[in-house]
């Protein structure tokens, strides 16, 4: 059964948290690698936003993985 949107924005912000926690990177670190506010990317990892294709690619090249696998754990 397909996860709904709510628990797919969990699991993603889950994933980049600990891909963020095993760089150990500050929420505030990685977002100004990133170009966001620290508080979009607490909002990321709380999956409480959706971020664009193109912030998900931006991540996915920041820890050198596909941006499919921010969505497995």
């Amino acid at each position: 059964m397909p996860k709904t949107t709510s628990e797919t924005l969990k699991s993603l912000g889950k994933k980049v948290q600990k891909l963020r926690q095993q760089d150990i990177l500050t929420q505030e670190e990685l977002a100004h690698e990133l170009g966001i506010s620290r508080v979009y990317m607490g909002y990321i990892e709380q999956g409480r936003e959706s971020p664009s294709l193109k912030l998900l690619m931006k991540i996915s090249r920041k820890f050198k993985v596909r941006v499919e696998d921010l969505f497995h754990r």
